[in-house]
């Protein structure tokens, strides 16, 4: 079957389906052009929560389906591919929450969004890299910050706060794949353009960047900026959105290693799969729900 006549199907069950599909920065440009949303994982997450559809297609890895899940219990939540998940997210667990919890017990536990359900379960409050450095700042009774799992991130974060951080050991493997050396070399070729990263890079690529920004404030930051050429430092998938929204612009991937391949894994094939035999729901425990509700409750509360 080609790309038109899964579409084609694709827009009719949606309809049948009461549907939503939401799509990830870094998913395919196929799965991106059928989406209703393209975004963020914060956006991603007020949009599942705001929309009337009765089911959302959830175009990303596990850990936002579950957070689409954890805001919307009476909403099914599909994910295409079940096995797409986050490296990231398996790099922290309940049990080591716990420990670091018992050893700092007057630290907050702040919990990237990149995390399991249960995580978020055992957690203060999550955020997203668009609103991490706001979350560090609403914690004003604390002094103490455990971060989970993003030990890049959370390090970046405190380098501008006068809170002591405890930081696990995790990482993007992704991202990690931005070499400082690249950078330095494109910056030579490209003497005007200004360089944007992402927060899980590493502080060594992010030493060379102009602006260190998530997804969706790198899109409106090129959108917005009189400059024409950017070197974006993130998941090579973000260039297909950035170069749809700003044709004029010259955008330069800064590693052709920026590749998630949990992120390939949703495809239109897929997608029309999940619509047609309403497969795939990602459900979490009410008990556990409830409380890593609280924690994305008090995330989105944040202004």
């Amino acid at each position: 079957m080609n790309n038109l006549n899964l579409i084609e199907k694709i827009e009719k069950l949606k309809k049948k389906r009461s549907a939503v599909i939401l799509a990830h920065n870094y998913q395919l440009p196929e799965v991106q052009d059928i989406a209703d949303f393209v975004g963020d994982s914060l956006e991603l997450a007020q949009i599942s929560a705001k929309t009337g559809a009765k089911t959302v297609i959830l175009c990303g890895v596990c850990f936002m389906a579950e957070t689409a899940a954890i805001i919307n219990p009476k909403k099914k939540i599909l994910l295409p591919d079940l096995t797409a998940g986050c490296p990231m997210a398996d790099m922290i667990d309940v049990k080591k929450v716990r420990e670091l919890k018992q050893q700092y017990p007057e630290a907050a536990v702040v919990c990237y969004v990149n995390s399991t359900a249960e995580v978020k379960a055992e957690s203060d409050i999550c955020c997203t890299s668009s609103n991490a450095q706001k979350v560090v700042e609403s914690l004003k009774d604390y002094k103490q910050i455990i971060f989970v799992p993003d030990k890049y991130l959370g390090h970046f974060l405190s380098l501008s706060s006068d809170k002591e951080f405890i930081l696990a050991n995790g990482y993007c493997p992704t991202h990690a794949k931005i070499s400082p050396k690249l950078i330095d070399e494109l910056k030579v070729k490209y003497k005007n353009a200004e360089v944007l990263v992402h927060g899980e890079c590493t502080p060594e690529v992010k030493e060379k960047a102009d602006k260190i920004l998530s997804t969706g404030k790198m899109c409106n930051y090129v959108k917005n900026s009189s400059k024409r050429d950017f070197i974006i430092g993130t998941e090579i998938e973000m260039l297909y959105r950035l170069r749809k929204e700003n044709p004029k612009k010259n955008l330069i991937q800064a590693s052709p290693l920026a590749i998630c391949p949990d992120m390939k894994k949703n495809n239109l094939e897929k997608i029309l799969d999940v619509l047609e035999n309403m497969k795939n729901e990602v459900k979490v425990d009410e008990k556990v729900r409830l409380k890593a509700r609280k924690c994305i409750n008090r995330m989105l509360l944040v202004k």
